[in-house]
């Protein structure tokens, strides 16, 4: 009977832990190339990561958004953003031409799958996620409104100790 608090207690810590990380999950760069996100979390860097689809007319105007702020966060704030499109297969082709016709300076991944979706348990798209220079989730945003780019500014800024 004594088992079973201590069992819970590490149980929900690993839950926590989990929850606070990347989780270890392969996704494609748009050359079919393979890599771990958990990248993203050794690289010293803070990262945001911000889940995006071609229909999905919210998420393109919150990179748009931030598209205008991007290269002055990269250079004050040391970060940078990965976009990441939850697009499928049939509609994967899509992305390139959009991504060259915005103008976007991102790294632009696919979680065609959406493994990393469920991995990081969310539903909706524009969803973005904020790592510290340690590699935690400290932040993360579902959808999008205008301004929101700021509240995100203001989370990187923290970060920084600013």
């Amino acid at each position: 009977m004594k088992f079973f608090p201590l069992a819970f207690a590490l149980l929900f810590s690993f839950t926590l832990q989990a929850q606070n990380s990347l989780p270890d999950v392969s996704i494609k760069t748009l050359d079919g190339q393979t890599i771990n996100i958990q990248d993203y979390s050794t690289n010293g860097k803070i990262t945001v990561l911000s889940f995006w689809a071609t229909w999905c007319s919210p998420c393109k105007r919150e990179l748009d958004a931030i598209a205008e702020y991007y290269e002055e966060w990269q250079e004050e704030f040391d970060m940078e953003l990965v976009a990441i499109t939850i697009d499928n297969a049939r509609n994967l082709p899509k992305v390139k031409p959009i991504v060259e016709t915005k103008g976007w300076e991102y790294t632009i991944l696919s979680d065609a799958n959406e493994d990393l979706k469920r991995a990081l348990n969310f539903q909706t798209v524009p969803m973005t996620f904020l790592i510290d220079q340690e590699g935690k989730i400290v932040y993360s945003h579902s959808g999008y409104n205008p301004g929101d780019e700021f509240e995100l500014e203001d989370k990187i800024k923290a970060l920084k100790g600013e």
